[in-house]
């Protein structure tokens, strides 16, 4: 079925795909050349950006029927990503490999289909991460169950999904470099689980489980290598990381169960400290944790003591720089401030300035059609609260669409009554206004200035903001 993608790719280049014309096309170069290369049904951007360990290598452009082709004269073997604003998703080189990617961005994750030489273990990356994904979006009940039946359940999947990958790795034959990446998919997203159940299960249910877990509990623990640079920047590494941390700054302070805490989220950059001897991963865990901390701690006061002691253990100066910009930018959002000045436009792309806009006190929410289920649902809740508070202005603002996909779901969907702009830049609105989480609410005062900057629209509190 694979193979049959191939007639969608022909051709970029008669000379270029005479190379790429077979998905097992033995080649013969000695030295590290590799192809990467494809086809964007339904661009959001030209450009494919294509990165190792977060850092971009090369922007490759799309051509005028969406595919692209780029040569490597040398890439090393290993784990990299490939990024169509605003998805991405892995992809791993072995050694002269050359792959071809088909991705539609109306739903990236379930399109994308891998051919070429290589073509075997991303596919199986993909179909893993699949797996895990629609594991992910039932396991939550699971949390409200006794540890006994818990375990169990998670048990019992996890051999589904072992199983899946013992049969896999004896047909492909992948060598040890790739099995640390897809054992990696496999186990964390596992381990992952037994870390969020006993504050899930709190939470959830109001039971504190904790003290009754099993003494091998957490045994999992004794078997991740936390210093494997080739994990670097792998999601489930780095979730699996997250969650423990927290786990055990939760655990640290008995009396504090707030994981948004100054005090746990400084125990989670000591811990990191001294678990992570591996300086570039310890950068990355740091900088992962202080980017959480900020965009749900808005005490300003906290937030410097945090920062301080970021800046204290970090060495990388590009996060450095990004967590001081995310700090300084939550600064100017402080209760009094007017927004800073961003690039709008309405429905008939007249530019505006939001500080002319307000006349009244207003709510301010966030769309992309990229969540389309999200887009529904504030619509919906906005209709809704402007029959119950005819005072405010409600005012929607759709980030990281280009105009023409923010016009198609304005149409398709016609909700009447609210007030729609677009933001014509999509970094500059989540830096300057830190849009980092579509779900983000901001309530000004008729006067513009800022009433709440980080409210959440779906908080069952969130009307007190408009008392």
């Amino acid at each position: 079925m694979i193979k049959n993608y191939i007639k969608y790719f022909l051709p970029l280049s008669i000379v270029l795909f005479s190379t790429l014309t077979s998905c097992k096309r033995v080649f013969k170069e000695d030295n590290y050349v590799a192809y990467f290369g494809g086809e964007v049904l339904n661009p959001q951007e030209k450009y494919v950006l294509f990165l190792k360990d977060d850092e971009v290598i090369d922007t490759i452009y799309l051509d005028k029927n969406n595919r692209f082709m780029h040569k490597f004269d040398s890439l090393a073997p290993g784990l990299y990503t490939f990024k169509h604003n605003p998805e991405y998703q892995y992809v791993y080189f072995d050694k002269n490999d050359s792959l071809m990617v088909r991705v539609n961005t109306f739903d990236f994750d379930n399109s994308v289909v891998f051919c070429g030489r290589g073509d075997e273990k991303n596919n199986f990356l993909m179909e893993l991460f699949l797996k895990n994904e629609a594991d992910h979006s039932i396991m939550y009940d699971n949390f409200d169950k006794d540890v006994k039946s818990f375990i169990k359940n998670i048990d019992s999947s996890f051999a589904i999904r072992k199983s899946f990958y013992l049969k896999r790795k004896a047909e492909i034959g992948w060598d040890e470099n790739f099995d640390i990446v897809a054992k990696a998919s496999l186990d964390f997203h596992h381990i992952t689980k037994k870390e969020i159940y006993p504050y899930a299960h709190q939470f959830r249910t109001g039971e504190n489980i904790r003290t009754s877990l099993p003494k091998d509990y957490y045994s999992h623990r004794k078997e991740v290598d936390f210093n494997n640079a080739v994990l670097t920047n792998y999601s489930p590494y780095i979730k699996y990381v997250s969650v423990m941390l927290n786990n055990v700054a939760l655990q640290s302070n008995e009396e504090d169960l707030n994981e948004n805490s100054l005090e746990n989220n400084i125990t989670k950059l000591n811990i990191t400290d001294t678990l992570i001897k591996n300086q570039k991963i310890k950068n990355v865990v740091l900088n992962n944790v202080a980017m959480m901390y900020l965009l749900e701690d808005q005490n300003m006061y906290n937030n410097q003591k945090f920062i301080e002691r970021y800046l204290q253990l970090t060495t990388d100066t590009k996060n450095k720089e990004e967590i001081s910009e995310i700090y300084n930018s939550v600064q100017n959002l402080k209760v009094g401030n007017r927004l800073p000045k961003i690039e709008l436009v309405d429905t008939v792309y007249k530019p505006l300035d939001i500080n002319n806009v307000i006349k009244k006190p207003t709510v301010l929410f966030f769309w992309t059609s990229h969540a389309e289920s999200h887009f529904s649902a504030s619509h919906r809740k906005v209709m809704e609260l402007q029959a119950k508070y005819p005072d405010y202005e409600f005012i929607a603002i759709n980030v990281n669409d280009n105009i023409a996909n923010w016009k198609n779901a304005l149409k398709k969907y016609n909700f009447e009554g609210v007030k729609e702009l677009h933001a014509v830049d999509f970094e500059t609105i989540r830096k300057q206004w830190v849009i980092t989480k579509i779900h983000r609410i901001i309530v000004l005062n008729a006067d513009g200035t800022i009433k709440n900057g980080f409210a959440n629209l779906f908080d069952v509190n969130f009307e007190q903001n408009l008392k």
